[in-house]
This record gives C-alpha cells, sequence and structure tokens, in this order.
C-alpha cells in the first residue's frame, strides 16, 4: 500500500524541481528528509512538505509503518505559465513566462 500527496501550482520551474527531486528518488524516508534538510536550493523546503505531508497521509490514513517507508515515486510535472509582458525597444514587447510546478510524491514501504 502506498502514501501520496501532491502540491500543485508551486511557482517555481519545473526544470530547477527536478534537480531537487531527483535527489531523493528511491531513497529512504529519514535519509530523503535529511538530503533535502542540507540542500541549499530554495525549493527543497517546498519538496521537504510535501515529503512530510505524504509521511503523515502514511501515517493516519494508511498505517503504514514509518521505519520502512522510502519514496516510490517522486515527480515533477509543469503546470500553468503566467505570462507577462515586457516592453522592449522600438514599441514591442516580450513575453516573460513565470512557471509553474505539480509536485508528486509517493511512498511505500519496503
Amino acid at each position: 500500500m502506498e502514501a501520496r500527496a501532491v502540491a500543485r501550482y508551486v511557482r517555481v520551474s519545473p526544470q530547477k524541481a527536478r534537480l531537487v527531486v531527483d535527489l531523493i528518488r528511491g531513497k529512504r524516508l529519514e535519509e530523503a528528509l535529511n538530503t533535502l534538510e542540507l540542500e541549499k536550493k530554495a525549493v527543497s523546503r517546498v519538496i521537504a512538505k510535501v515529503l512530510k505531508s505524504a509521511l503523515a497521509n502514511a501515517e493516519n490514513t494508511k498505517n503504514l509503518d514509518v521505519d520502512r517507508l522510502y519514496v516510490k515515486t517522486a515527480l515533477v510535472d509543469q503546470g500553468p505559465s503566467l505570462k507577462r509582458m515586457r516592453p522592449r525597444a522600438m514599441g514591442r514587447a516580450n513575453v516573460i513566462r513565470k512557471r509553474t510546478s505539480h509536485i508528486t510524491i509517493v511512498l511505500d514501504e519496503k
């Protein structure tokens, strides 16, 4: 049985979030939390929060053994982009895309 948690519309680009998520995929829960705590990228706080939410779901709703949990899957999908206009020379404009992410973490017992 597995427990999952999802954070949607996180204001970080998926490319940046995937760099951190790749560090914890397949690791034991305790090791993954320690890795995120020592990681200096800003998105690691958000991913740690999602991981703790998945842990709470595993404990409270699925009744899984916390000591045997590991990160089964961790993935980052692209959410909708916020589009903003930036003025340029000669009356033109460039589009600035502020990207969002959907972060999903699934925990399971070994």
